[in-house]
């Protein structure tokens, strides 16, 4: 993804103020229900309901196990990425198995210039990811996830000093980030990062 450079903390162009991600209750779904009306109706409904199959349930989208794989590579690859940022340096971490093609590169392309400012980043930022769509019938699997970025608690530091550098004025800490993931064997794999500031969330 564009970010803009470590010192510079513009997000457009900046990928490590970017971004992913705390899937921790991503995927969870709370359902809810009341009930009203007699003793007779409540009763009715639960024999109801009980005896009569659900009409939807996770089993019944073919695609369900595949979504949750993206998201699970989406989460590894940002948690690898936010270590590569936090040392300054891709050594030691797993980006390679997650990360390839432009989010690799850009990755890469972002530590150097941390290394030569010498700075890196502290923290982590947070995240909202869901699968946007999906192509799986294909020779290679392909799937695009849509993340809103929460990079306020993800700051840019003087490695020296561990001196925070603060977030430009124009610098929104939250908004939409695209991610296209491709499956190479039985691995999904982020293949491009794309940050868009104008679309805050």
């Amino acid at each position: 993804m564009k970010r803009a450079r470590p010192q510079e903390r513009i997000v457009p162009r900046r990928k490590p103020a970017t971004a992913v991600i705390i899937f921790g209750s991503l995927l969870t779904l709370v359902a809810c229900s009341s009930s009203g009306g007699s003793d007779n109706t409540a009763k009715q409904s639960s024999a109801n309901s009980s005896s009569a199959p659900p009409s939807t349930s996770p089993s019944s989208d073919p695609q369900a196990a595949e979504r949750r794989d993206v998201l699970a590579a989406y989460s590894a690859f940002w948690g690898e990425q936010v270590k590569a940022y936090n040392q300054a340096a891709i050594k030691g971490t797993g980006l390679k198995k997650y990360a390839t093609k432009k989010a690799l590169g850009q990755a890469i392309a972002d530590v150097l210039v941390m290394q030569q400012a010498g700075t890196a980043t502290k923290g982590a930022p947070t995240h909202q990811a869901t699968v946007s769509s999906m192509v799986v019938d294909g020779a290679v699997p392909k799937a695009t996830v849509r993340d809103c970025l929460d990079i306020s608690h993800w700051n840019t530091i003087k490695k020296k000093t561990g001196q925070v550098k603060p977030f430009p004025s124009t610098q929104p800490l939250r908004y939409i980030t695209t991610a296209k993931a491709e499956k190479w064997g039985k691995q999904w794999r982020i293949t491009e990062i794309i940050p868009d500031g104008k679309q805050t969330c």
